[in-house]
């Protein structure tokens, strides 16, 4: 899944960027208010972690453009200061979650998981379709109750479409999450990646849908 990290302090920001690539997600960094709103108005993010105290454009600016412009991804904001009804401001402007600075990064992986699996209306961190279970705390995929070993590229791939399960994900988008946008392959390495995945999981979770993309159909879905 692809995260977008809005902090102007380089060296948490490569703190966060490490953690977070270390747990399964691709992120981008964008250093200012601007360039944030730029990026979050041209290009899809499973979540955004939002520092308020940022240049150019503030954080809480920055998330009532997203919201009054109809853009519903998930918001995590950072912040130093962590008054009550800076808090409440956040909420209301349609921040999903908080976090005070200074904080512990196991802390922020556990929130932005919270945040990711109810845009996707899951209340566990553990996601199973039919014989497939995913951990995603763990980073770990069962078939049948036997763990499957995955690379990293699978793994993202797998998580972001039972993440989004029940809807048609384009080849062009699973591409960007799986690799990032400086990442992005030959159309045809997107499909050796997905036939690794489906001879590694031995049951059919992953369809085809040609000219469309790929799709994840839960029992008695699409």
């Amino acid at each position: 899944m692809r995260i977008l990290i809005v902090e102007d302090e380089p060296r948490l920001a490569e703190d966060i960027a490490r953690s977070l690539g270390d747990a399964g997600f691709v992120t981008e960094h964008a250093a200012d208010g601007e360039e944030a709103w730029f990026k979050c108005d041209t290009e899809d993010y499973a979540a955004v972690i939002l520092d308020l105290g940022l240049p150019r454009l503030d954080g809480m600016t920055v998330l009532k453009r997203l919201r009054q412009a109809g853009v519903e991804t998930p918001v995590l904001i950072l912040t130093a200061r962590a008054s009550w009804s800076e808090r409440v401001d956040g909420i209301d402007a349609g921040a999903d979650d908080y976090l005070p600075k200074p904080f512990q990064m196991e802390e922020l992986l556990a929130r932005l998981h919270a945040i990711l699996r109810r845009s996707a209306g899951k209340a566990s961190s553990q996601l199973t379709i039919g014989p497939v279970a995913l951990d995603a705390r763990q980073m770990r995929i069962s078939v049948e109750g036997s763990s499957v070993a995955l690379t990293p590229l699978e793994y993202r791939a797998l998580a972001f479409l039972m993440y989004n399960a029940d809807r048609i994900v384009s080849a062009h988008e699973l591409g960007e999450h799986v690799y990032g946008v400086d990442g992005l392959r030959e159309a045809n390495t997107l499909e050796v990646l997905i036939g690794r995945l489906r001879r590694k999981l031995r049951v059919p979770l992953i369809e085809t849908r040609r000219g469309y993309g790929y799709i994840v159909a839960t029992p008695g879905g699409a």
